[in-house]
């Protein structure tokens, strides 16, 4: 489904939108359910990608379909890992048969685990014999995707040894690894994060019963920011439910939109975005720790014609879609000049943005909702729109209610 975003006005009032359960604690928190069932959650994400972890994590079948869902194609191959004495074939989209999980394949083979491919080396389908994973201790490279380590970490504890992970050089995604381990402890699983290693301690006993309620998506609420950065000063938009002090390396976010005049303030559980006046600059970030929001950042550049340096994308390239190829190519569509490196993206200043332009999102949720406040600026286009499912079902109603003008 294509839908058009005519120019559209947020009127210079307070909105409220409630946004459901970070993907990236509900996926984490739905797996360590699957482990301790003491566990209740609330707040899950609605997301695709959680409901398709959900069902994985209760089916009766040997063969398992994530479709798009990266984070779940990861953390499953883990836990199917240790299901001692059952087997299964972990499979996805043509997409997913393209990104790399081999990292993550040797490092459980490592440990115990007897995986293989079904096809390409080094890409799923995988055939996973589930075992009693003996071996605790392994190494990988740390500038690799936060989820290969968030992966492990989240069965270590029901390793008979626990795990000792050692990361070799620069680690990526530092606040995804703390979220898994903060999540961790929320459960009762002891472990230690000093240097470069992580040490989860074993836990075959029952835990405590207790409720955990899931924070809402950093990631969904940086469409928010966008959007308050292009609207008029004064413009307020509240988001619900967010903590100051947040496990999601995405809640950056307040300090970064900081720059285009985007006040956060912090008040029971809830954030209020403020439009205020500010000289706008050039905009040089290193984006290593938190890769999700590169795309949001970059269109916010474009539409309010500014200069930005962004660092630390060489992940994007493994995403749903080769993300630094995909902002070039729609940025370059709108009037704008972009150049790419493996880990940067670079955006000259533009003082136009060309109307109805058709956006094509790739597959990617995260390109259907960066680009949908450039409504402020100009009519557009977006392509496969139903794509916003996969992390924020209810995207287009939300903006509706704020006042975006969207026709199928």
């Amino acid at each position: 489904m294509n839908i058009t975003l005519h120019k559209s006005q947020v009127e210079n009032k307070e909105h409220k939108i409630i946004i459901t359960g970070s993907k990236s604690e509900s996926n984490r928190l739905l797996l360590l359910k699957a482990l301790y069932p003491e566990i209740e959650l609330e707040n899950v994400s609605n997301s695709d990608d959680s409901n398709l972890m959900t069902q994985a994590l209760v089916s009766n079948s040997d063969i398992i379909d994530i479709h798009h869902a990266g984070t779940a194609m990861r953390f499953l191959t883990a836990y199917l890992a240790i299901q001692e004495g059952k087997t299964f074939i972990i499979t996805g989209s043509e997409r997913m048969k393209e990104r790399p999980i081999k990292i993550l394949v040797e490092a459980l083979n490592s440990l115990g685990a007897n995986i293989t491919y079904t096809n390409n080396e080094g890409y799923p389908p995988l055939r996973i014999e589930g075992k009693n994973l003996s071996k605790n201790k392994v190494s990988l490279q740390a500038n690799v995707s936060s989820q290969y380590i968030s992966a492990l970490l989240l069965i270590a504890s029901k390793l008979e040894k626990g795990l000792e992970l050692t990361l070799e050089g620069e680690i990526t995604s530092v606040p995804y690894i703390k979220m898994t381990l903060a999540l961790l402890d929320e459960v009762g699983v002891e472990s230690s994060f000093k240097n470069n290693t992580i040490t989860v301690k074993p836990n075959t006993k029952k835990i405590a019963p207790k409720t955990l309620v899931v924070e809402s998506d950093w990631s969904s609420a940086s469409y928010y920011y966008s959007i308050a950065a292009m609207c008029e000063v004064g413009t307020e938009i509240s988001l619900s439910f967010y903590k100051e002090n947040s496990l999601q390396g995405d809640s950056v976010l307040a300090d970064i939109y900081k720059h285009f005049g985007v006040v956060s303030t912090f008040n029971n559980n809830t954030v209020t975005l403020k439009k205020e006046s500010v000289d706008l600059k050039p905009l040089t970030l290193n984006l290593q720790n938190a890769p999700d929001i590169a795309q949001t950042i970059a269109v916010t550049c474009f539409g309010l014609g500014m200069a930005c340096d962004l660092t630390g994308l060489h992940t994007l390239k493994i995403k749903e879609t080769d993300r630094l190829v995909a902002l070039k190519t729609e940025i370059e569509k709108l009037g704008g000049e972009v150049n790419i490196t493996d880990a940067s993206l670079h955006l000259s200043p533009s003082g136009k943005i060309n109307k109805k332009v058709s956006i094509a999102t790739y597959h990617d949720h995260r390109m259907a909702m960066a680009f949908a406040p450039l409504a402020l600026k100009t009519s557009l286009i977006i392509e496969d729109a139903n794509v916003v499912s996969k992390s924020y079902p209810a995207f287009w109603q939300d903006l509706k209610s704020i006042g975006f003008k969207i026709t199928q």
